[in-house]
């Protein structure tokens, strides 16, 4: 099995934490993660891949083992985590790459896409949304705090980082409890207690309007450049529903799209399927070694 390496790289004043996996020379895969969690939502992704890519997963600023400035010092932003991997894939020498966006990773990772979109080989989505279509009807608190960013509000979002949430409706709605390994949502919620760690996901939260701001030019990104697009989707995710994973096609009509019987973290019950998705769908965009 292709030995996994745990590395960093200065990125300003940012050290970024990453996983690395696979031959020097093969194609890449850029595997951005989402909200609680960290690179570790890859752990076992990774080593199915390895053997044909290199596989390459930061940990945002905010985030798992990634050492940043404090709030105040950095602005907890959606533009400044792109600006960071986007810094972070330069550092590294990433000239192309196939993208895996998940969640949080969608919309920092789509801002590279409309960016830089010749470093784009090809997308894959796993419940990483770019449409409004889909939005569950749960993000209410959310959606009230962009409306109007009072300290109301900011505190009404606050439940969204309890432990209780993270167990229970961010990993345990639609998953098997007996497929489900309990060491990626407990660790998301030791991050979560960290000192400091709430204010910037709500920070986070109240940015996140940005993205669905962007949601145009990331459409406009899809249907300029036809990047091969593969969706492996939850489809049990109480906060980004199938529809998003459709929604893909307006502009996308060569998209692949998997539902899987599976939530918003599909990848701790399923990735064994999601690998075999992927290995064969970049077994025939990507170039071989």
């Amino acid at each position: 099995m292709t030995a996994v390496h745990y590395r960093t790289q200065k990125v300003g004043e940012v050290e970024v934490f990453y996983r690395e996996a696979g031959p020097a020379d093969a194609p890449v895969l850029l595997l951005l993660h989402g909200f609680p969690t960290a690179s570790h939502m890859f752990r076992d992704l990774i080593p199915e891949l390895a053997d044909r890519y290199r596989v390459i997963a930061p940990d945002l600023p905010g985030f798992g083992q990634t050492k940043a400035p404090d709030r105040g010092v950095f602005t907890y932003s959606f533009d400044n985590l792109a600006e960071i991997i986007e810094g972070f894939v330069e550092a590294i020498g990433l000239e192309r790459f196939a993208l895996y966006i998940f969640d949080y990773g969608a919309p920092t990772g789509l801002r590279l896409a409309i960016k830089h979109p010749e470093r784009i080989a090809a997308i894959i989505s796993q419940n990483g949304n770019a449409y409004e279509e889909g939005f569950s009807d749960e993000w209410g608190p959310w959606q009230a705090y962009w409306r109007d960013p009072s300290e109301a509000n900011r505190e009404a979002c606050r439940a969204s980082l309890s432990p209780e949430t993270i167990r229970n409706w961010q990993y345990g709605t639609g998953a098997d409890p007996e497929l489900l390994s309990p060491d990626g949502r407990e660790l998301d919620i030791a991050y979560m207690a960290r000192a400091g760690a709430e204010e910037v996901q709500l920070d986070l939260i109240l940015d996140y309007r940005s993205n669905v701001a962007l949601y145009p030019q990331f459409q406009t990104y899809f249907r300029e450049h036809q990047p091969p697009f593969l969706a492996v989707w939850g489809r049990h995710d109480p906060a980004f529903v199938p529809a998003g994973a459709l929604a893909y096609k307006q502009d996308l009509p060569d998209a692949e799209i998997h539902l899987l019987d599976a939530g918003h973290f599909a990848l701790e019950t399923h990735h064994g399927e999601i690998a075999q998705h992927i290995r064969d769908f970049l077994g025939r965009v990507l170039p071989s070694r």
